[in-house]
């Protein structure tokens, strides 16, 4: 069950109700973890499960009516929300479809019921169930409406991020009790995980990074048994969690001195952090911040192999808005974004992320700021 209290959602409810009025909406539903989350407070990890459905239903006006299995109906009855209904789950043959599409006839008689559908989202039901759905309610969009609420932070929900990044920078602040040359990368993987946990995170659902001479190859591929050497450059990137919220941010070090190349790397991409931040001002747009970062990696040039240079950060590791060239979304107080350039060293790779807080003046970092030098192990 979420912290908030239960004003903090009774707030998100009543800014989505109105924007709904705004587009004749007559009911919303919610099929996936953050968007069910960002109206109830339910905060499980049974979401990994794939094998039961879960629905939310927010009406025109009124509180959010929850439609799932029973085996979810205690702890669904300890948020704000009291209009529980439930089906025993799975069940092969309609697996709470059918009270689904009563429910929504109930609240939303012949209206529009709209699902979120923009990047970064989805609907978490068979298909076979969202046609016969689309069969049963007239279907829409949600015209962005949780896409542009979920951007935009409550004092509430950024104490949280600030939190997990305070957690991370701890671990971080530790790397040297477990890494140096000699000791294989996976079990350096393992280690910093336990770091992040006894730092205070409830769970580290996302740690990436790598090691190599001069650099490393990618930043997504699983670690292996290889051990450090000197010479290597070792990347951490976690994205833990802290009630229900996510940090994301990297650190870099040197295993022994690094070299020339490596250490003006490492302040370039601060340098290029640094520029990020400065444009980060309200009524910038992600595309302002994506060039004023891109003008210090590669001058002259339109974008990088990176594809975008940092995204949003909430309830998901990633959210909107991305920081490419293409992306227009106006910078307003209470975003969260990442800064995350990433520069080429022949054959390898270096990248520096941070996170840091839209306010109404100069962004507020909120993990531990790296300095230009490079740490060494």
């Amino acid at each position: 069950m979420s912290s908030f209290a239960a004003s903090e959602f009774a707030g998100r409810t009543a800014r989505a109700q109105a924007l709904m009025a705004e587009h004749d909406i007559a009911a919303c539903l919610l099929t996936t973890e953050p968007e069910v989350r960002y109206v109830t407070g339910y905060l499980t990890r049974f979401w990994e499960s794939p094998t039961r459905p879960w629905f939310i239903v927010l009406p025109a006006s009124g509180k959010p009516i929850a439609v799932i299995p029973s085996i979810g109906a205690q702890l669904m009855g300890q948020t704000w929300v009291d209009d529980i209904r439930t089906w025993p789950a799975p069940d092969l043959e309609d697996d709470g479809l059918g009270l689904l599409i009563d429910t929504l006839h109930e609240v939303a008689p012949g209206g529009l019921v709209a699902l979120p559908d923009g990047h970064e989202t989805q609907v978490r039901m068979p298909k076979s169930n969202l046609d016969r759905l689309a069969q049963a309610v007239s279907l829409t969009s949600d015209a962005g409406i949780f896409r542009r609420l979920r951007m935009v932070k409550s004092q509430a929900e950024i104490r949280k991020v600030a939190r997990a990044c305070h957690i991370a920078g701890r671990a971080f602040a530790r790397v040297a009790e477990i890494a140096s040359a000699g000791v294989p990368l996976d079990r350096i993987f393992r280690d910093f995980q336990i770091l992040c946990l006894e730092e205070g995170a409830d769970w580290v659902p996302y740690l990436a990074g790598g090691a190599g001479q001069a650099g490393y190859r990618d930043v997504i591929s699983p670690a292996t048994a290889t051990p450090l050497t000197t010479g290597d450059v070792l990347m951490l990137d976690t994205g833990l969690v802290h009630e229900g919220y996510f940090c994301d941010f990297d650190r870099n070090w040197s295993v022994g001195r690094p070299s020339a190349p490596v250490r003006n790397t490492h302040r370039r991409l601060i340098e290029a952090t640094q520029s990020g931040a400065d444009a980060a001002k309200p009524g910038a747009t992600a595309a302002t911040v994506f060039h004023a970062m891109n003008a210090v990696l590669a001058p002259g040039s339109t974008g990088t192999d990176a594809g975008r240079l940092g995204h949003g950060l909430g309830m998901s590791l990633t959210e909107w808005p991305s920081l490419i060239a293409t992306d227009h979304t106006v910078l307003t107080p209470g975003m969260i974004l990442t800064l995350e350039p990433g520069m080429a060293l022949g054959d390898r790779i270096m990248v520096h992320e941070e996170n840091i807080l839209i306010t109404e003046g100069d962004p507020i970092f909120l993990s531990p700021r790296a300095g230009p030098e490079i740490p060494i192990i």
